[in-house]
């Protein structure tokens, strides 16, 4: 955070840097005109000087200076966090969002639910470049405000609703339908919203998706991740973690049709079979060439994240399979990406590193003399 002497330093600095002076306690601006009050700072040297503060609470009250501070800062502004407020956040949105109409990036988490709708549709009306909107454990929140986002605010990428239980299916298909460009979407405890219906015209609308969290949706099913799988094939992570109702239909859609899985989050999905893990198995072996240079290069393809905890249907040779075919996963303590807790009969899984770690040495002849 930066205090009013060091903001005041900026101030001094940048009208310097901009070719200002001091003459007689007067500051001189660009093409000769006199800054006297803050008011009079140019706005080129007004936004060099916002992209300075890093607390937006700053910004805020920076912007009620006077209408030149609230109009620069209004259009400098991209990025704001609120998660910070811990009451009123819903009339500060109202009183923000109309000022700040360039935002890309808006951050609305909550500890304790406090946004309304009317806050959501304020900031549809006004932040049409919004790209990344937070509105986690929104719990006030109705499908009104994913009515008025999917019209408002059609580029976002990133959308993390997780929490907000009071969303429907119908009003989550409807977003999907105007919101394309998503890339990452957090669903994550959205146990009314997250269905087969909804995940369905996810897959059909959202062909970008890269990153999805449907954390214990208890009522995703395999007709929808499958559509997923079928309609997302630039899927890189999928968290399913308690999604109880489904089976190994699931995975082998994930192995077959999105080459580019790198996370997979599997824990308490129990009706998952050794079925499933076989079919990751063989999607390795046909991306082969490509994951071995991908390991060397330290980028790519390939699984290097899977969560099969509580998964107790599994045996040791399917997971080993896996195991061998992707070899950024790892059973080791300081690389613990193949999470097997829970699982007492996979206890004999082990990556490579870690039976290399466990080999006895060879015995070595001592140099000659």
């Amino acid at each position: 955070m930066i205090g009013e002497n060091s903001l005041n330093l900026c101030f001094e600095k940048l009208m310097v840097f901009g070719g200002g002076n001091c003459n007689n306690g007067k500051m001189g601006g660009a093409a000769g005109t006199e800054i006297t009050e803050w008011k009079d700072i140019p706005v080129e040297l007004l936004l060099g000087i916002v992209s300075l503060v890093d607390d937006d609470r700053i910004m805020i009250l920076a912007s009620g200076v006077c209408s030149g501070w609230r109009d620069a800062i209004s259009c400098g502004l991209i990025h704001l966090n609120l998660s910070w407020c811990k009451k009123n956040m819903n009339n500060l949105v109202l009183s923000l969002a109309p000022k700040f109409t360039k935002l890309q990036v808006l951050n609305l988490r909550q500890d304790k639910p406090q946004l309304l709708d009317d806050a959501v549709e304020m900031i549809s009306k006004n932040c049409h470049d919004l790209q990344d909107l937070d509105l986690s454990k929104s719990f006030k929140l109705t499908d009104y405000s994913l009515y008025v986002l999917a019209h408002g605010c059609p580029i976002l990428t990133r959308l993390n609703i997780s929490g907000c239980s009071a969303f429907s299916d119908n009003a989550l298909a409807y977003l999907a339908r105007y919101c394309r460009k998503l890339e990452v979407l957090n669903l994550c405890g959205c146990v009314r919203a997250a269905t087969d219906t909804a995940l369905k015209a996810i897959g059909h609308h959202c062909n970008q998706l890269q990153k999805v969290n449907l954390g214990w949706c208890e009522k995703v099913g395999d007709a929808g991740v499958t559509s997923l799988a079928y309609g997302c094939p630039n899927l890189r992570e999928l968290d399913l973690c308690g999604c109880i109702l489904i089976t190994d239909e699931s995975v082998i859609a994930l192995a077959t049709n999105c080459p580019h899985l790198r996370s997979l989050d599997l824990y308490y999905c129990r009706n998952i079979t050794d079925k499933a893990m076989y079919s990751l198995a063989q999607s390795g072996v046909k991306n082969k060439r490509e994951m071995w240079e991908s390991v060397k290069n330290r980028y790519g393809e390939g699984l290097v994240r899977l969560n099969i905890s509580q998964c107790t249907a599994l045996t040791p040779p399917a997971v080993q399979a896996v195991c061998d075919l992707f070899p950024a996963l790892h059973t080791c303590p300081l690389q613990h990406s193949l999470i097997i807790s829970g699982c007492l009969n996979l206890t004999s899984v082990h990556c490579a590193c870690a039976v290399q770690a466990h080999r006895p040495l060879a015995a070595t002849p001592h140099p000659a003399l």
